[in-house]
């Protein structure tokens, strides 16, 4: 008979892993969500026009995209070191999945940057010129939030694999992540290959509600409980 570890977190490290996963929720869902409502439209002029109208709301989107970024790169340091004990190999898989995920997030705020600068700079192109390119950046910017979900997608299913594993984590959280992460992967693919079927898109709808839910709940609970307290040392078989 050997003895092996329980998972054991440091609560400390727990509550400000949760704090982050909900700072991202509140920070993401404004400048990935509601500030691109207020100012891309259909068309280039429409698009432009709002650009213009908002600076304030769109400087703000730019602060709150960069705090995403910081806290991202805080949360994944933090969920390798609390999930390494686990499964060495698949908590790097998380890690690597993550930080991918934020490479793409970075060039995603430059595309979106980059009308702002076009629009505030004297380049010696007509407007219609100016317009179409302010478009073509707002959609590819757009696009990028279907690549990094790829990279997402794939984390949450070494997280959630992870979650099932530890002896911490609830069964129904590392679940839904796991279960959840293919709606990041399904709308990517969908998403990237201009598929157009009714099915796959309430599929990964489902999908995308099963783990906007189980996030925010693993969240809240490592903020509130700090990690479950488990016994040190369990007998496994030699």
């Amino acid at each position: 008979m050997t003895t092996i570890p329980h998972t054991n977190w440091d609560p400390v490290v727990a509550r400000t892993a949760g704090a982050l996963y909900l700072a991202i929720a509140v920070c993401g869902g404004f400048s990935i969500g509601f500030v691109p409502m207020q100012i891309v439209a259909t068309d280039a002029a429409t698009s432009t026009a709002n650009l213009m109208a908002n600076q304030g709301l769109f400087k703000i989107g730019i602060i709150a995209d960069g705090l995403v970024i910081l806290f991202e790169l805080a949360i994944t340091a933090i969920l390798y070191q609390m999930f390494r004990n686990v499964g060495p190999k698949m908590a790097m898989v998380a890690l690597i999945s993550r930080a991918g995920m934020i490479s793409v997030m970075g060039i995603n705020i430059l595309l979106w940057v980059l009308p702002y600068m076009l629009l505030t700079r004297d380049t010696g192109w007509d407007t219609a010129q100016q317009q179409d390119l302010v478009q073509i950046f707002f959609d590819a910017h757009a696009t990028g939030v279907f690549v990094w979900q790829l990279f997402f997608g794939m984390h949450l299913l070494a997280l959630g694999w992870l979650a099932l594993k530890s002896d911490v984590v609830p069964q129904t959280l590392g679940r839904g992540l796991f279960i959840g992460a293919f709606g990041y992967l399904l709308q990517g693919i969908v998403e990237l290959t201009f598929t157009d079927v009714a099915a796959l898109d309430y599929t990964y709808i489902a999908l995308l509600v099963i783990v906007t839910i189980s996030e925010i709940s693993f969240g809240l609970w490592l903020l509130i409980r700090g990690g479950r307290t488990s016994p040190q040392f369990s007998t496994a078989p030699a």
